[in-house]
């Protein structure tokens, strides 16, 4: 689930509330996820409800115990991405320089937008992914990028056609500290 509202991430973000969307991975009510937790059922409730009311949980059915009604709850999502316009861009970080980190952060944000964008309740969504480590001398970067575009061009334009399921390829290169570096 992609948080791109403030409300909704500030009623995450609180180590509890985290607990307990962790809990609820698996269907469970205020009084188990409480039990877990070593907690009072009514605070587990208290917060349930607000992340229900955000949809950040919901319930996913109700059972009836001793006169009662209990509901049970499961998370939303599998995992919670946080949208990088709740802090905002700071400073002036657009670049069009394609070898700057500045150019990646941004290429970074707009994958991640694209497939929060995704419809996450179909697990068998066709996707590719693909990743390597290479060592490139300094002096050779703007070469490895034209070979690169070189390359991926040849690739889209054999690829490129209008029939089949439609792909957004973005390759992303930068520094990665190894134990040798």
């Amino acid at each position: 689930m992609y948080l791109d509202s403030v409300e909704r991430a500030e009623a995450l973000l609180k180590p509890q509330r985290i607990d307990i969307v962790r809990s609820l991975a698996d269907p469970a009510t205020c009084t188990e996820v409480a039990r877990q937790l070593d907690q009072s059922p009514q605070r587990v409730n208290y917060h349930v409800k607000r992340l229900t009311e955000l949809g950040l949980v919901r319930q996913i059915a109700e059972r009836k115990v001793r006169n009662l009604y209990e509901g049970i709850y499961q998370a939303s999502a599998r995992s919670y991405w946080l949208s990088p316009k709740l802090v905002g861009q700071i400073g002036a970080r657009r670049s069009s320089d394609v070898l700057s980190l500045g150019h990646l952060l941004d290429l970074t944000e707009e994958v991640q937008r694209d497939v929060a964008a995704i419809d996450q309740l179909h697990a068998d969504l066709p996707s590719l992914g693909i990743s390597g480590q290479i060592r490139i001398p300094s002096h050779d970067r703007s070469a490895f990028l034209a070979d690169l575009q070189a390359m991926l061009q040849g690739l889209f334009t054999k690829y490129g056609g209008s029939e089949g399921d439609s792909f957004k390829l973005a390759v992303t290169c930068y520094p990665y500290r190894t134990d040798e570096s």
